[in-house]
């Protein structure tokens, strides 16, 4: 019969049918094969193992190892970097490519620490035989001990009987302290017995309280990172809520001016005479974009930072995300496979709608952009309940959530990276690609929203970002988000308004758009010259409008002092970083209505026009 001829796949398929690592090194130490077992192992994909140096695995290759050995124990080497011990079988194969070495390769952690448990079991069993065995003897001494007294007074009875029984008495009396030195050495052995097993008790004892020792420490240490993490964020908000205050304030100006000089452009540009203006009106909408573009920065810095004025209502995140279906896909292009997975009967969250949808656009970008070469995006929410203490940046409280995970397959990220990346202008991507803002924005808006962000990744793999949202209560009212068109030509009024801001350019900007649009205006240029106003002024003010965060007198108790003069007087807010202000106010039990920095004509005159028109 002609024997079977076996080919490279056969043999390839053979390797991987068996139960164990195995590692076929050619004479040089370059590993030739590597079966399944191997790399799940030492954690490789095959590609990576081939044509490489053996002891980047385990030392298999060094001079002192016997080609033909069995359970050599030697320290494996993960790809991850992690160490573990493994029992080797090798053999050497005489090949036409040359000898060929065979390495049987097996994970011997769970062995030995079998074996180490059954020394541990084995040592508590001598204990207590060693116990028993010591009671045994003490036991037995104290009868030879009995014995010797009744054999002495056996004795003093045979000398009273006379001389001629003395020899006897002797002998027996001989025989009894012997009997009684050997009752006497058992004790002694019991004795020392005993301080054995306290000996061996109290060295496992010890061990005991080493290990619970280091736990605590490695605790400590964990709770310390997270800590200084919190405190890093925190202080990193605080820092880009200032920066975003600050720009909200120029970018008004150098919005609104720049819509000012359009206009006029616009009209001479309309004329037969026009065209020397179209180059002109062209750079105006170019100031007008990129001023545009700051502002979308500053509004992502206060979300990270948790300064913003969150309009929350309870809503079906389900439905945000389908909302949201149509945009993902024209966002993250063809070449990627977008997957959502909705779980059903997911209860209401109370959230901003377009803080959510930020969230959903922002992780989505952010998954696009590590799969350059295509993947697949995965969308997917479901119901989770807390029930035990888990680390993140903070300690998450028990409860239910509605838990929101967006996955890709990507390039993933690196240690360096997953630990920075939740903090503001840091980025991956090439100058001008990134703002460092998309994350940093995800974080700061879950944060105010009462959740918590996880983040998973590993290089080559891809990256899993989960959010926790807590769920509202049953009575939560389903809030549908809606967008409401306004006229610009209905928004003017006749009414007099009273602007204060401490900002110059911000104050004529308002007073300009408001004068133009009907309105009688009043300035002022601090708190205390705006109560001064409502109280010189002969005629009706209708409307305070006024900044928050103004030197010596802040927004809320210039309304509070106005208010007191004029109690009919309606009162709109306007900042670019308003909300630790305005929140501490709700506690007082102000009511209010806030238009954020920076803003245009149609904002100012929509939100005017809303206080003006409100029944309150």
């Amino acid at each position: 019969m002609r024997a079977t001829q076996l080919t490279e796949s056969t043999l390839i398929s053979l390797l991987n049918a068996g139960p164990d690592a195995m590692l076929v090194i050619d004479e040089a130490g370059l590993i030739v094969l590597a079966n399944v077992q191997a790399r799940a192992l030492f954690d490789y994909r095959r590609e990576e193992l081939v044509g490489r140096r053996v002891e980047l695995l385990v030392p298999i290759a060094d001079s002192r190892c016997r080609p033909h050995a069995t359970g050599m124990q030697m320290v494996g080497r993960r790809r991850d970097g992690s160490e573990f011990l493994t029992e080797i079988s090798m053999s050497t194969i005489a090949t036409d490519a040359g000898l060929l070495v065979s390495a049987v390769v097996r994970d011997a952690t769970a062995r030995i620490e079998g074996e180490a448990e059954l020394v541990r079991v084995n040592r508590k069993a001598e204990g207590r035989r060693l116990e028993a065995e010591a009671d045994r003897i003490t036991a037995e001494g104290e009868k030879e001990v009995a014995e010797g007294r009744r054999l002495e007074a056996e004795a003093d009875r045979i000398t009273a009987e006379g001389e001629k029984e003395v020899a006897e008495g002797r002998r027996l009396e001989a025989e009894a302290d012997r009997i009684t030195a050997e009752g006497e050495k058992e004790v002694a052995e019991r004795v020392r017995l005993e301080a054995e097993v306290h000996r061996i008790t109290a060295e496992g004892e010890k061990e005991e309280a080493e290990r619970v020792r280091l736990e605590a420490e490695v605790h400590r240490e964990r709770l310390e990172g997270q800590l200084h993490q919190s405190q890093r964020m925190e202080s990193l908000g605080q820092l880009a809520g200032g920066v975003a205050h600050d720009f909200n304030n120029l970018l008004g100006v150098i919005l609104n001016y720049a819509a000012f000089v359009g206009e006029e452009l616009t009209r001479a540009a309309a004329t037969p005479a026009g065209s020397q203006w179209e180059e002109a009106l062209k750079d105006v909408k170019q100031i007008q974009l990129a001023a545009g573009r700051g502002s979308l920065l500053t509004r992502q810095l206060l979300s990270f930072a948790r300064r913003e004025v969150v309009q929350a209502r309870a809503l079906d995140l389900n439905i945000a995300v389908r909302r949201m279906e149509h945009i993902l896909r024209r966002t993250i292009g063809e070449q990627i496979e977008l997957v959502i997975s909705l779980a059903a009967n997911l209860p209401m969250i109370v959230a901003d709608p377009g803080q959510i949808e930020q969230i959903v656009l922002n992780l989505a970008i952010n998954a696009r952009d590590a799969m350059p070469t295509g993947g697949v995006l995965s969308i997917d929410t479901a119901m989770r309940d807390v029930t035990e203490n888990e680390n993140s940046v903070r300690i998450i409280p028990f409860g239910s959530y509605v838990s929101f995970r967006v996955s890709d397959t990507g390039v993933g990220m690196s240690e360096e990276v997953r630990d920075h990346a939740f903090e503001p202008f840091f980025t991956t991507k090439s100058s001008g690609e990134g703002s460092g803002l998309g994350l940093a924005t995800v974080y700061g808006i879950v944060s105010q929203s009462g959740g918590y962000t996880r983040l998973y990744s590993d290089e080559g793999v891809g990256t899993s970002i989960t959010i926790l949202l807590p769920a509202a209560e049953q009575d939560a009212v389903r809030d549908e988000i809606t967008a409401r068109e306004y006229d610009l030509a209905t928004l003017g009024g006749t009414e007099t308004i009273l602007v204060t801001d401490d900002e110059d350019e911000q104050r004529e900007v308002a007073k300009r758009i408001l004068t133009r649009n009907g309105y009688t205006v009043l300035t002022a240029s601090s708190g205390a010259h705006a109560i001064e106003l409502a109280a010189s002024h002969g005629g009706p003010i209708d409307l305070l409008l006024t900044d928050v965060i103004m030197p010596q007198m802040q927004g809320p108790t210039v309304a509070r002092d106005v208010k007191v003069l004029r109690p009919d007087i309606r009162v709109l807010f306007m900042s670019g970083h308003a909300h630790p202000v305005l929140e501490a106010e709700i506690l007082l039990g102000m009511e209010f209505l806030l238009m954020e920095k920076p803003f245009d004509e149609t904002i100012i005159l929509q939100n005017v026009r809303k206080v003006l028109d409100s029944d309150v």
